[in-house]
């Protein structure tokens, strides 16, 4: 093998090398990172319930007396308005309680549940505004992740009576599209997504589908269940699965064998 022929495989080695120990290297700064900012799982704070559209936190507040009598803090997030703004002011009102939560009790970190559009907003605080380090568990309820077609058939034929918020919520709004580029669910807490396919609302129901979430179907833990949507908060069926996957046990995905004993 000729001189130049060896420095050039040497100078090939020598490349090689650095490309796989920058690569090594940028994996474990990432895996350190990921470590760094997940939320201990195994020390249950408050839990803070979003409402949807609209703001009306009744039916939530159903979610909470439930969550209180298993000895959960628990309290529905009063949004500005009615509900119908910008659905980013929302994100940083559910900020605002958030850190109030935490100075009330002392925990170090809150439960979310996230009603409907209050997915989005929570989506929004964990991505935007710092709720990433403050949250463990984060459950969205029939959340139109994706938009919903009622939204965006609203916004195209009556766009005067479309306030910002279900603008927001039409399928391929600037800003949905810049919530779900990239990573869906940002590192931090764990993410649970649970939906019903009698949902009327959400159109079609699988927008509530949440990459790198927990996906729970209703339908597939009791077969021919029917929960529409604003049934969500309040059925007896979602409820339990919310108990189960806010507390301090590792997040699951139910089975149809779990039927019986959650309904």
């Amino acid at each position: 093998m000729s001189l130049q022929r060896r420095i050039a495989l040497v100078a090939a080695v020598v490349v090689l090398g650095l490309t796989v120990g920058i690569a090594l290297a940028a994996a474990a700064v990432d895996r350190s990172r990921s470590a760094a900012s997940a939320v201990p799982q195994d020390r249950p704070g408050p839990v803070l319930l979003v409402p949807g559209y609209g703001g009306d936190g009744r039916a939530l507040g159903r979610l909470a007396t439930r969550l209180r009598s298993a000895g959960r803090d628990a309290q529905v997030v009063a949004l500005p308005g009615d509900g119908t703004g910008d659905l980013r002011e929302q994100a940083k009102a559910l900020g605002t309680a958030a850190k109030a939560a935490l100075a009330r009790t002392g925990a170090g970190s809150v439960d979310v549940v996230g009603y409907s559009a209050g997915g989005i907003v929570t989506r929004l605080w964990i991505r935007s505004y710092g709720g990433a380090a403050l949250t463990r568990r984060v459950v969205t309820l029939g959340s139109p992740h994706h938009g919903t077609d009622l939204a965006g058939l609203a916004s195209a034929i009556q766009p005067g009576a479309c306030p910002t918020a279900c603008r927001q919520l039409a399928p391929g709004s600037d800003l949905l599209n810049s919530l779900n580029s990239g990573d869906e669910t940002p590192a931090g807490p764990r993410w649970v997504s649970l939906w019903s396919t009698s949902d009327q609302v959400v159109t079609p129901p699988d927008s509530a589908r949440l990459s790198g979430a927990v996906d729970i179907v209703l339908q597939d833990v009791c077969s021919g269940v029917r929960v529409e949507h604003g049934e969500l908060p309040t059925n007896p069926l979602v409820q339990a699965i919310v108990l189960s996957e806010v507390a301090a046990t590792p997040v699951v995905t139910p089975r149809p064998g779990d039927c019986a004993g959650l309904r």
